[in-house]
């Protein structure tokens, strides 16, 4: 079985930062794409950042130049880095990531989400 376990959320002032990170356990063959979304009471889950396996990374824009995804495959492990936040920021962050069971079957996963609240 294979769970996504988020930490790192909490509150900060306007202009803080906040480290995201989510780790992968259970049977894995392989990680591929990992991926950080957001949800708003009320709104749908956008994608916030995601990364492939070959470490190609894409962001909306309003965190271009403010958060940088990572990943450290040794650990299952995708990393948010976020800076400069805003209160607009606030939402609960979703961990995702598409994983190989074996080499013909891939699921994919959430984990339970963690809050970040942004203070202005």
């Amino acid at each position: 079985q294979v769970r996504l376990l988020e930490s790192g959320g909490g509150l900060v002032q306007a202009g803080g930062s906040l480290r995201l990170s989510c780790i992968a356990s259970g049977s894995i063959f392989r990680v591929n794409a990992m991926g950080w979304y957001r949800q708003v009471p009320g709104n749908q889950r956008e994608l916030v950042a995601s990364v492939n396996a070959g470490g190609t990374t894409n962001y909306i824009d309003s965190v271009k130049g403010r958060f940088t995804i990572s990943r450290d495959n040794a650990k299952n492990t995708v990393y948010l880095q976020m800076n400069n936040l805003k209160p607009e920021d606030t939402a609960v962050y979703y961990c995702n990531a598409d994983i190989s069971l074996n080499r013909y079957a891939a699921n994919n996963y959430w984990g339970q989400g963690t809050q970040v609240t942004v203070s202005s």
